[in-house]
């Protein structure tokens, strides 16, 4: 790590042990404490407990940073802020579902410069920085590693270019429903190759490794979107809204491995 936010993301990272540590002593735990907000999604004592750590480390560690978190909120007025998702995917975590991560980036005056996707219940973790590229952890699973290989690995999007051979993620028929697109949604699967609903950060992962083309969602917010945005970004592809828009800004997403992401955006106007 040797760009001009190397120290940042270094950070981001330990926060993302940290993270680790504390949302797997919890994991399938039988006493897990879960309730629900007022808008309905879940809660777990996990998510609580993981954001107050990584915002007590911030506070000793970037004193001046603000922060915006899922379950806290905003705190601090900076130009730089840490985006934390203590736990993306908590219906899956509180289920012993192992598609689950915590999520932390930081933005500089709005735009995301580094960001970590840890999801230590399947050995995996993903980070990127802005002008570095994106990389992950190997994994044993993979063709040609080994136990003791744990050495990065950079990662790049397809190079599928025609949408008959693609490969897209939709996440929640509902989310597409909910928000009037779903006509829209279901003309763009029968133009594809293949679709599948992965769901939550593992989608837009699948796809900054090559092995999805597009993705997209409805009804979220900022700390689900900004890490996934830089890895996507990073690794070559295209991340903005379903109006194209750029940035995890906008209440929805657009990702796809950039060559496919205009026929994408025109196919949901």
């Amino acid at each position: 790590m040797t760009d001009a936010h190397s120290d940042d993301l270094r950070l981001a990272l330990e926060l993302a042990d940290l993270a680790d540590a504390i949302s797997l002593e919890h994991f399938r735990a039988r006493d897990l404490e879960v309730s629900t907000k007022p808008d309905r999604s879940y809660v777990t004592e996990a998510d609580l407990a993981v954001e107050r750590a990584l915002r007590d480390r911030l506070a000793d560690a970037r004193p001046g940073d603000g922060i915006f978190g899922e379950e806290f909120g905003v705190e601090g007025d900076s130009r730089r802020q840490w985006i934390i998702d203590p736990i993306d995917g908590t219906a899956n975590y509180l289920r012993g579902v192992p598609v689950w991560a915590s999520l932390i980036a930081l933005a500089i005056d709005g735009e995301v410069v580094a960001g970590v996707v840890s999801a230590p219940a399947m050995d995996r973790r993903w980070w990127a920085s802005q002008g570095s590229g994106a990389w992950t952890t190997s994994s044993v699973a993979e063709a040609g590693a080994t136990a003791d290989d744990s050495a990065p690995r950079r990662i790049r999007v397809s190079g599928v270019g025609e949408l008959g051979d693609a490969s897209l993620s939709f996440q929640s028929l509902a989310q597409w429903d909910d928000a009037g697109y779903l006509d829209r949604l279901l003309a763009l699967s029968r133009r594809v190759w293949r679709d599948r609903a992965y769901g939550d950060m593992w989608s837009y992962m699948l796809l900054a490794e090559g092995l999805i083309d597009i993705t997209g969602e409805f009804d979220v917010k900022p700390y689900d979107l900004a890490a996934v945005a830089i890895v996507v970004e990073e690794a070559g592809g295209r991340f903005t809204s379903v109006d194209g828009e750029p940035g995890p800004w906008h209440g929805n997403s657009l990702a796809t491995n950039g060559l496919l992401h205009d026929v994408a955006l025109d196919a949901l106007r």
